[in-house]
């Protein structure tokens, strides 16, 4: 009898989602990442391209883009995901790109992401500073003056990553807008000078998150502390208070892996994998830290990728084999 090759199983067959005997499910399927050209934000893509080829995809380079062109790159397909999607911080990003008709969305791969406002802590005791809304003060917000405008300087987000909105919210919402100066740029250089301020002695106050490097070199606790807002206040609408009542004005956000939902869905391999995913974010500050001590080559993070997945094999083996299953 002859067999009849339907649309359906030529579909299957180019997306890889038939396992024929000894072949992996992604075998002649090409995967392009897409991530933000923050080099803290590559360890956690590696991870996910070196599971992928374990699948038998065709991984490609990684493009670096800004966040909201990689969604729409995502969304049309030119790129079949990103492992950085902050939630809810991109929410207007992701919702503008197409949202959940264009994406697929599974799963937190990095939970516990914090954001907010630090000052030195030295600074912080002496004046008993505790709150931004205490820059209201016009003595408060001059010691934070490093230009001689009488008003603080805010080391602040980088345009286009999100968090310079909510950032430009909180200002005219908590009425600091003509007592705090919010300084944006290549965020890697200006944190950089604010590390040198406080190595120096000065005062300092700037925006960060985690998992990120700069908490490892001012230790909140010990060289600075969290500051917090009047009340919850963002773009969002969310409420930002945390069950111990702490409110430092930003959600604590989630990093997620967002598919292009096409391919996701004649992908079920890859649609699996991107849903069980998951990566401490204490392993990715550790790694971040290597980053900020040199270690900053995309072949220095490909070895960091690979001595985490080394160290937590079995873990790793996991998500291959339930990927695997997916795919039969």
């Amino acid at each position: 009898m002859k067999k009849v090759v339907t649309l359906t199983s030529l579909a299957a067959l180019f997306s890889g989602a038939v396992l024929a005997d000894g072949h992996l499910p992604g075998e002649g399927v090409k995967v392009t990442a897409v991530q933000s050209p923050i080099a803290e934000e590559t360890f956690q893509t590696v991870v996910v391209n070196k599971a992928l080829e374990k699948l038998g995809y065709n991984v490609q380079p990684i493009k670096e883009v800004d966040y909201s062109a990689g969604y729409t790159s995502v969304a049309n397909g030119d790129a079949q995901y990103l492992a950085v999607n902050w939630y809810p911080l991109h929410n207007a990003m992701y919702k503008n790109a197409g949202g959940d008709n264009k994406f697929y969305r599974g799963g937190n791969y990095i939970q516990g992401a914090a954001q907010g406002y630090l000052i030195d802590k030295k600074t912080a005791d002496k004046y008993k500073i505790t709150n931004i809304a205490d820059f209201k003060k016009p003595e408060i917000a001059a010691l934070f003056d490093t230009n001689g405008d009488g008003k603080a300087d805010l080391t602040g987000c980088q345009a286009g990553w999100g968090c310079e909105g909510v950032i430009e919210h909180q200002l005219d919402a908590f009425g600091l807008r003509d007592k705090i100066t919010h300084n944006q740029g290549q965020y890697a250089a200006i944190i950089s000078d604010t590390i040198a301020r406080f190595n120096e002695g000065g005062s300092i106050f700037y925006y960060t998150w985690t998992p990120y490097w700069v908490s490892g070199k001012l230790v909140p606790g010990r060289d600075v502390v969290w500051l917090e807002v009047p009340y919850s206040s963002n773009p969002n609408g969310t409420d930002t208070a945390l069950p111990n009542g702490k409110n430092y004005g930003f959600d604590i956000n989630s990093e997620r892996i967002v598919a292009n939902k096409a391919f996701a869905e004649a992908n079920p391999a890859a649609k699996k994998l991107f849903e069980i995913m998951k990566l401490p974010i204490n392993a990715v500050s550790a790694e971040n830290m290597l980053i900020a001590d040199g270690e900053d080559s995309q072949r220095e993070i490909a070895i960091h990728a690979d001595n985490w997945i080394s160290a937590n094999q079995s873990t790793f083996d996991g998500w291959i084999s339930e990927a695997k299953k997916a795919a039969k």
